[in-house]
């Protein structure tokens, strides 16, 4: 050609030689134009690298080793890929709006739990539930309270039943925060209890995740505002105006009667056999006292971050008698939290066992100072189990969880795989001295990204009964054996260690 190499790419012609521009037609014509094939040739190759160098910059801060490892493995593999999952759920944490916003949530805590102080009084622990309750409110605000009742629900229809009685006999207002509400069966027992409750003069307001009920939401709303029911869809996905990343949810369930009955646990309100046609095995804790007060501050927050609506009215957290005799506080965890979550209570308690660790969990995917927390009670002779469901609705997810079966159990963990259904319970209990029931799974996402809640109850006869609960779903579980695990193919151990490797991703 009769073209000439412009001064600007001599570098270029002579890492590629002249021939390669030649055959590609990159000789610049005379008239000095920049041939663009030359600039695309070198978008191709810099702009990857261009990514996988801002990557190494940005993908560190504020996240964990391990996720910052797995993105940089994504990136590094697939940078455009990594690329575009970097813009849309990558950042740990929301927008500057939502961050403006939560700026305020404190006060409101502080004045919502300021509430509670006058009614509760103060209890006195051995010095491990001490350490553990200092931490739970060190991370959520919420003090330690006694004089409870708690009664853990396992019958799904049951608990969908007793609700509907409690908002039946409401009186002054009927709060529900419930990240799945679906308009089935089940669902409409609880929208005809709303409706007449707020038909009644019973002031009723309601949140649901707009995500987790995106298919319900439109017509929850429709079906309970011209009874006067508030509806709000918490964190809902625009295209225009004022949007959050989807991937972080609000999971907690919630529901508080009069400021006098609370509910949490792992309890959607949905059909039990909702998704795969599975029966979902839960447990829901229903609460009497003045921890029904945290539930009720935690919904208050939730409201004011969808509202920008303080409920501040007194007659939200009324004069608590004992119920009962139960300790407990309430954990609120996730991404609006200034310190830590759940994975840091679970980690301080299980170094705490001596006798028993038991979690149950439909997702295990758990974090590293949580896997080594559990091998070190192992090792002082406490007896680890895991509770997982037998049946999983998320494939990948369940590939990642398998992984770590082969050290654990080597480790001398007992692994229990739950038959009769979908084991969605969330649960743990220590010895037979603390007790925790709420919505956050063991894995990155209810650690790092869901906002959750947690019933953290100190006493024996409350985590007694959870531990009868575990007991009989103990013998509705396989025990996976070493033997049986080890004998699986190759081609699924590999699959389950690509798995792990974006495990914090998941």
């Amino acid at each position: 050609m009769g073209g000439t190499l412009r001064p600007g790419v001599h570098t270029a012609a002579a890492m590629l030689g002249s021939d390669h521009f030649a055959q590609h037609g990159f000789f610049i014509a005379k008239g000095d134009e920049v041939n663009l094939g030359v600039a695309l040739e070198w978008l191709a190759v810099a702009a990857p690298w261009a990514i996988r160098i801002g990557a190494l910059i940005v993908v560190p801060f504020r996240r964990s080793p391990a996720a910052t490892q797995s993105w940089l493995l994504l990136f590094f593999v697939a940078p455009w890929l990594g690329l575009v999952l970097y813009l849309a759920i990558g950042r740990p944490f929301h927008p500057r709006w939502r961050r403006e916003r939560v700026a305020q949530l404190w006060p409101i805590i502080d004045r919502a739990v300021s509430c509670i102080d006058r009614v509760a009084r103060p209890a006195e622990l051995p010095l491990a539930q001490a350490s553990a309750a200092s931490l739970v409110s060190g991370i959520g605000r919420m003090p330690l309270l006694q004089g409870n009742e708690v009664d853990f629900l396992t019958d799904y229809d049951a608990t969908i039943n007793l609700l509907v009685e409690d908002i039946g006999h409401a009186n002054d207002h009927v709060h529900l925060l419930f990240y799945i509400f679906a308009t089935d069966a089940a669902g409409h027992k609880v929208i005809a209890a709303l409706r007449q409750a707020a038909l009644r003069g019973v002031r009723c307001r309601v949140l649901v995740d707009a995500i987790g009920s995106r298919t319900w939401a439109a017509r929850i709303e429709r079906e309970l505002r011209p009874a006067g029911v508030e509806v709000h869809e918490i964190l809902p996905i625009r295209v225009l105006g004022r949007t959050t990343r989807f991937d972080l949810r609000n999971h907690r369930k919630i529901a508080v009667i009069d400021g006098r009955i609370g509910y949490t646990g792992s309890q959607n309100i949905i059909d039990a056999d909702h998704g795969w046609g599975w029966p979902n095995w839960e447990v829901m804790a229903r609460v009497r006292g003045p921890v029904v007060g945290e539930l009720q501050a935690v919904f208050v927050a939730d409201w004011f971050l969808e509202t920008e609506k303080e409920l501040a009215d007194g007659h939200l957290y009324p004069p608590a008698n004992d119920a009962g005799s139960s300790l407990g506080q309430v954990l609120p965890s996730g991404p609006d939290l200034e310190h830590g979550g759940i994975d840091e209570l679970f980690v301080a308690l299980i170094h705490s066992a001596r006798e028993r660790v038991l979690i149950s969990t439909p997702y295990f995917v758990p974090s590293e100072p949580l896997l080594q927390a559990l091998q070190v009670a192992i090792l002082k002779g406490a007896e680890v189990h895991l509770l997982l469901s037998g049946r999983s609705d998320h494939p990948l997810v369940h590939l990642a969880q398998q992984s770590y079966y082969s050290e654990l159990l080597s480790a001398g963990a007992r692994i229990h795989l739950f038959q009769p259904g979908f084991l969605h319970a969330k649960h743990m209990s220590i010895d037979e001295t603390v007790a925790v029931v709420g919505s956050s799974n063991v894995d990155m996402r209810s650690f790092a990204l869901n906002s959750e809640i947690s019933l953290v109850l100190y006493d024996r006869d409350a985590t007694l009964a959870l531990r009868r609960i575990e007991d009989a779903r103990l013998e509705q579980s396989i025990r996976l054996m070493p033997s049986d695990w080890e004998s699986r193919n190759l081609v699924r151990k590999c699959a389950e260690n690509v798995a792990r490797l974006f495990s914090p991703l998941l």
